[in-house]
């Protein structure tokens, strides 16, 4: 069923009829919250938080002037640019180094794979020396001999 514009401005007066008998007690009735003595000059703020919370947030650093923040930033992007540029140059040669002594990628990521499979290995045994360790009331660092370890690997 659709509503027509008499039906609504029905329905609006009979919404406000229905709230007014919903009113609030009026603001001279209500009673401030009670509080402590107060100390004179003195302001309470909620426990925890500095004086400098209540006002408006200021940035430690000074706003840039209109036009200096696009020529700053294009500084910026150009000396970034200029930067990495250098590095590239920097790696392309040491690739080029690294090729003409015989080094390879699939021997590379062969090494690469071996160190990750290592370390996993190293994590497993470090977790199982803990246990030990807490199971016999002792440090891991003493259980090293025993497994015939060194403290620097």
């Amino acid at each position: 069923r659709s509503w027509s514009p008499s039906e609504d401005s029905k329905h609006l007066a009979d919404l406000r009829r229905l709230s007014s008998g919903l009113a609030l007690d009026p603001p001279s009735r209500q009673r401030p919250p009670s509080r402590g003595p107060r100390t004179p000059g003195l302001r309470r703020i909620q426990p925890g938080l500095s004086k400098s919370c209540g006002g408006a947030f200021r940035s430690p650093r000074p706003s840039p002037k209109p036009g200096q923040a696009d020529r700053a930033s294009d500084d910026s992007l150009h000396l970034d640019i200029q930067k990495l540029k250098e590095k590239k140059d920097m790696l392309d040669k040491e690739i080029t180094q690294l090729l003409s002594e015989g080094y390879s990628v699939a021997e590379l990521e062969d090494h690469i794979s071996q160190l990750h499979q290592y370390n996993d290995l190293k994590d497993a045994a470090q977790m199982l020396l803990g246990r030990l360790a807490v199971i016999r009331g002792v440090t891991t660092k003493e259980l090293y001999p025993e497994f015939g370890l060194d403290m620097n690997d």
